[in-house]
């Protein structure tokens, strides 16, 4: 392939002219969009549609994946809420040690299973609400692809409380994030490829949650 270098003589003005301003271009470029990748047709309860809204950069991609689960709030969360415990779910997880007493700012260390373009992560908990079930985490280092990713999961009861519905417990999952775009892949790409980790890793948390909420009505 043709080597894309010229060479050619340096002219002291011109040149730092054309560098000061193709500065001052990749800065303004580099400001990052605010951007909220849930559908206006998902319900999401506005004390927590805040926590889907990322600060996007040009050479950052956004999305979210929904799903609904036939199993109460509080059961689904018991599940979502293990920062210490994320293979109980994420069945791309094989292992998990975590760094910290389980509040805001501890660290835990995921090992991928074999198959995956990646070995291990490094992740942050950066929001652990019992209240508003809002849970966010941010990868901070490790041997992978996904830089600058962050995650952010909110559940709410279905339908919602104006829809005037009664006897309908389940539970709307809503995971959003963003993350940088690997040299070589593009914006579709990226997303395609977090969007279906993403979903499997939330159907397999319904078919977890609802055999929970079974046994417990079994049991009740």
């Amino acid at each position: 392939m043709p080597s894309s270098l010229q060479l050619h003589r340096i002219n002291p003005i011109t040149d730092t002219v054309a560098t000061c301003a193709a500065a001052n271009f990749h800065h303004k470029q580099a400001t990052p969009t605010w951007v909220t990748p849930v559908s206006s047709e998902i319900y999401v309860p506005d004390n927590v549609l805040h926590h889907h809204t990322h600060a996007v950069a040009p050479n950052q991609c956004s999305s979210s994946v929904v799903q609904t689960i036939d199993a109460p709030v509080a059961t689904v969360w018991s599940v979502v809420r293990r920062f210490d415990k994320p293979q109980a779910y994420k069945h791309f997880l094989k292992s998990c040690h975590v760094i910290g007493d389980g509040n805001v700012g501890t660290l835990r260390e995921v090992h991928v299973v074999s198959g995956l373009p990646a070995a291990s992560s490094t992740e942050r908990l950066e929001i652990l609400d019992d209240e508003k079930h809002v849970m966010s985490f941010s990868v901070v280092g490790g041997d992978h692809r996904l830089h600058n990713y962050r995650s952010v999961t909110t559940l709410h009861a279905t339908p919602p409380p104006s829809s005037g519905g009664a006897g309908n417990h389940g539970t709307v999952v809503v995971e959003s994030y963003v993350v940088d775009i690997p040299q070589g892949n593009t914006k579709e790409e990226t997303c395609a490829f977090v969007d279906t980790i993403v979903r499997c890793n939330l159907q397999s948390l319904a078919q977890i949650a609802e055999s929970l909420a079974k046994d417990s009505s079994k049991s009740s």
